[in-house]
């Protein structure tokens, strides 16, 4: 009886010795459960005239330089874009340069490559602000944007809010012959 005790005794030292020092190991990459994105985007008041455009950011903690990315995609354009109009949401407190600002046709990154711009489109960037603070940026490329397979992007060089929250950006295109301007799209984009 007394070498079966020792036995089971010897046992759970040799199982200790290989089991605590591989919790040990391992615990820093349990930490990183919590970051996981669902990849689910709610929306309080669903409205068939709204449409989710894609969109890639760098970084989403609060206060951080972040670099966003707003897709305007081929299904996105239906004809060739003169001006581009983009709603910037009223508690989306961050400065806004013209110097930090571009357009580009730009390559829609994934799990094997990253997203990028791949040729600056040449433009001109007004940033308006109206009396109720309410902030807009209007983008007017030099030729107009046309309608082919490739996909645009209007780059922010930005520092994110102080508050976290979601900010729901929204875009308006003047197409060509037009002389108003229609909704392309929305973007939401999420700062914890």
């Amino acid at each position: 009886m007394l070498k079966i005790t020792k036995k089971h005794v010897l046992n759970l030292k040799i199982l200790r010795f290989f089991i605590i020092p591989t919790i040990l190991v391992l615990s820093p990459y349990f930490n990183n459960i919590q970051d996981a994105k669902a990849g689910l985007e709610f929306q309080w008041d669903q409205d068939d005239n709204y449409r989710r455009l894609k969109w890639f950011q760098k970084e989403n903690k609060r206060k951080f330089r972040n670099k966003i990315y707003f897709f305007l995609r081929p299904s996105d354009r239906r004809t060739d874009l003169l001006k581009i109009n983009l709603a910037i949401p009223k508690n989306f407190k961050s400065t806004l340069n013209n110097e930090k600002i571009s357009l580009c046709k730009v390559k829609i990154g994934g799990f094997e490559s990253r997203t990028k711009c791949l040729e600056d489109i040449p433009a001109d960037f007004e940033i308006k602000t109206d009396e109720s603070g309410l902030r807009s940026l209007d983008i007017y490329p030099y030729s107009p944007i046309p309608l082919n397979k490739d996909s645009y992007g209007i780059v922010l060089k930005v520092f994110n809010p102080k508050k976290s929250g979601l900010y729901q950006f929204h875009s308006y295109g003047q197409r060509k012959g037009k002389s108003f301007s229609t909704y392309l799209g929305s973007w939401t984009i999420v700062i914890d």
